[in-house]
């Protein structure tokens, strides 16, 4: 299934999903009480409910993979996330100072398992009749007998279960080797049998610059309701997988996709780090600030805050401030990673980092601009000197801005990098973030950062 239908599915299930943990809740108040009207604690859980499935939606992937909407992927991350949703509910009812009727929690938790049932088998349902009915099968048929044209067979027609490839056009002379599928007849054959055969898309792989016959033969087929498409061999211009985009209908090649790229992407991205970040600033930083100056001061000599120099996006340099976890700090070309046991570390400052908490300043950073939420976590400024002359692609991730978390970090790339393996590793998930960033990413790797801080990581000294 293509992107633009992922994106169709994905809208309609987050949609229906949320929209069936709301309305069982609803419908279970009302079997229960005969009104939906009630005290105070039932809204409370009606909230915990909502946030509950978002956390376990982001945490199970459920809306981000690009397959996810292959039946069997689909299957199990929904069972992953209504586990973790009953899992999260079920804590919320056991530490809550309320008590719920048990009957009601029943019918609510029951309700939204066959919602969630429902939607699913409605969905494979329809699948299942897109698949078989016969109008819904596309017959395509290929002008030229080439590398392009067999890829084109290989990766993408043949993959969809909705496209039937009849054939090639090629003249016969140029044929050297079999094909699974027919040679059907020569280039300037493909329109007469395309009308004949109800054929419903062509596609050349042949440069119409160099056959321009084709112009006229698309133009013909578009008059007789066959799509014509021109499949152009991007490898005759770049050996590599390219990204590609359109400007003004030049195509524009790329090494990579940048979700990130599109001026939408990055408001939605900029718009939750200024609330986020806010939230945290105002509700936690506020008093927790002060508690922990307080212990740093009692602790060591030395300010509060340490303040390093870090490139950020398009290798700007930024001044990144953290909690002061150290007795002695080192300037921009001084840097020494922190390892285990290691004796510049105060007591304080082993469990400021333990925590990750020496890291909470950074959204000042967040608020600024400079930084954003998730993100690659930025180095020092030696640390880039080091290596971006010796690991391919290492300056790539400054394309985004850094972050205070990560897809490296939860995927445990923190800490200390012992080896080349270990820089190699995060630099490979920061490239991946950054080709498939999407808004319910950030969320997951949001909620797998508290939740490995929650259970403690080996490589956090």
């Amino acid at each position: 299934m293509n992107n633009r239908y992922n994106n169709f599915f994905q809208f309609i299930f987050s949609f229906v999903d949320l929209w069936g943990v709301n309305m069982v809740y609803v419908a279970a108040l009302f079997l229960i009480n005969n009104t939906i009207f009630v005290d105070s604690s039932y809204l409370a859980l009606f909230l915990v409910a909502n946030v509950s499935w978002l956390i376990s939606c982001a945490t199970t992937s459920l809306y981000i993979n690009s397959n996810s909407y292959r039946i069997e992927v689909l299957t199990r991350h929904t069972l992953q996330a209504f586990v973790f949703f009953l899992l999260l509910v079920a804590a919320y009812l056991y530490f809550s100072p309320f008590s719920y009727s048990r009957t009601f929690v029943t019918w609510f938790l029951g309700g939204f398992a066959g919602s969630l049932v429902l939607s699913r088998g409605l969905y494979i349902g329809a699948v299942k009749v897109i698949r078989i009915h016969e109008k819904f099968v596309r017959k395509v048929v290929i002008i030229g007998y080439n590398d392009a044209a067999k890829n084109l067979v290989d990766h993408h027609l043949s993959a969809s279960k909705n496209i039937s490839v009849e054939g090639f056009f090629e003249d016969f002379d140029n044929v050297k080797e079999l094909s699974s599928f027919p040679i059907i007849g020569n280039p300037q054959d493909c329109l007469q049998y395309a009308i004949e055969n109800n054929i419903s898309e062509i596609y050349s792989t042949l440069p119409a610059k160099d056959h321009p016959f084709l112009y006229d033969m698309a133009e013909q087929a578009e008059n007789n309701f066959i799509r014509f498409k021109f499949a152009t061999d991007f490898h005759t211009y770049i050996d590599r997988n390219v990204h590609v985009n359109f400007a003004n209908h030049i195509p524009i090649l790329s090494l990579r996709r940048e979700p990130l790229d599109d001026i939408a992407n990055r408001l939605k991205k900029r718009t939750f780090d200024v609330f986020f970040s806010l939230f945290v600033l105002v509700f936690i930083l506020s008093w927790l600030i002060p508690i922990i100056a307080l212990l740093i001061k009692l602790d060591s000599k030395g300010p509060v805050f340490f303040i390093q120099n870090r490139l950020g996006r398009d290798l700007n340099r930024i001044r990144v401030f953290k909690f002061r976890t150290m007795r002695t700090t080192e300037g921009d070309n001084q840097y020494k990673q922190a390892t285990k046991d290691d004796p510049r570390v105060t007591r304080i400052g082993r469990i400021l980092r333990k925590t990750s908490l020496d890291e909470l300043p950074q959204f000042f950073n967040v608020l600024l601009g400079e930084m954003s939420v998730v993100g690659p976590r930025p180095h020092p400024l030696k640390m880039n000197d080091d290596y971006k002359q010796i690991i391919n692609k290492y300056m790539i991730r400054h394309f985004l801005k850094p972050g205070i978390t990560g897809w490296a970090q939860v995927n445990g790339y923190r800490g200390e990098t012992k080896d080349l393996a270990d820089i190699e590793g995060r630099i490979e998930h920061d490239i991946w973030y950054m080709e498939n960033w999407s808004f319910w990413m950030d969320l997951r790797i949001i909620f797998l950062t508290a939740y490995n801080i929650v259970k403690g990581e080996k490589n956090a000294y």
